[in-house]
């Protein structure tokens, strides 16, 4: 038994020599291996958050304690989700924003910036932002034009096609109104020649919408909707190199990603609690009802 005993810390002293290492530190290592997780039980937790949809990668660890708080009613600090993901390497970097691609219409009147980088909003339905943004795809370029609403963030209107004329936005803007019964809403964008067109006009007048207009060159002024933006393409256009597949696929995915994940599942940490969009917005009518 002592021979042994001390031919296995032979073993020990002679593999700690080959890698390097001290017998303390080997042991160190040892005993972490041996030893069970303290934070198994929220590493699991984390891991199924991530799981139940694939864009959940995305998720940092603001939108991850929201969750756990949500549906485990978590109880534990930010800075324990932090050093768990960062043990585990679920950090994820952040990407710079993309900018716009509408150009301003230099010519045409201008309207005033009402919204002045003020992106909140009490009730739903008040302040709507748009903007168009551009998707590379394996026949040619896809336009997207949404509509966002800044009392809870959901993307209310989607148009897509493979130009950038006016009546791209002429219909995410109707398709909101009618598919949300909204009217008299102040409607931001930038300055681009789809939204100073005249027919683009007659719809906002027609709806009761009041159009506010960012500066020329002020990609601040419209902030939160290029934010929109570039979260469509960093969790998931991005991942799916776009550029191989058609324009209908593409189109499929958007809609999928907005009206299936983003609207009704993704956490959003502007809102109370991280609720999605349309549960946060279904919770203020309700409240309303209760409220009468």
């Amino acid at each position: 038994m002592f021979m042994q005993k001390l031919h296995y810390r032979w073993s020990i002293k002679e593999m700690a020599k080959v890698l390097s290492v001290s017998q303390q530190g080997y042991y160190k290592w040892l005993h972490r291996t041996l030893t069970p997780y303290k934070h198994e039980d929220l590493l699991a937790m984390i891991l199924k958050i991530r799981e139940e949809y694939q864009e959940n990668e995305n998720y940092g660890i603001g939108r991850i304690f929201l969750e756990l708080q949500q549906k485990y009613e978590f109880t534990g600090s930010l800075r324990t989700i932090y050093r768990v993901c960062k043990d585990n390497n679920l950090l994820i970097k952040r990407k710079r924003n993309p900018n716009g691609i509408t150009k301003a219409d230099k010519e045409a009147q201008k309207s005033e910036n009402i919204i002045k980088q003020d992106f909140t909003a009490e009730t739903p339905n008040t302040k709507w932002l748009s903007d168009v943004t551009e998707v590379a795809c394996s026949d040619g370029k896809l336009y997207v034009s949404a509509v966002f609403d800044c009392y809870d963030g959901a993307v209310l209107g989607l148009s897509m096609d493979d130009n950038m004329r006016k009546e791209l936005c002429i219909s995410s803007f109707e398709s909101a109104c009618k598919r949300y019964n909204a009217y008299g809403m102040i409607f931001h964008s930038d300055r681009g020649s789809q939204y100073t067109s005249g027919l683009f006009r007659e719809s906002l007048t027609k709806n009761g919408a009041i159009q506010s207009m960012s500066g020329t060159g002020r990609c601040y002024d419209n902030a939160r909707m290029e934010s929109f933006f570039a979260t469509l393409k960093k969790e998931k256009l991005y991942k799916i190199k776009t550029e191989l597949l058609s324009i209908e696929t593409v189109k499929t995915i958007i809609f999928r990603y907005i009206e299936v994940y983003y609207n009704r599942n993704r956490i959003y940490t502007t809102n109370e609690k991280g609720y999605p969009p349309l549960v946060y917005r279904n919770m203020y009518y309700k409240n309303l009802q209760l409220a009468a």
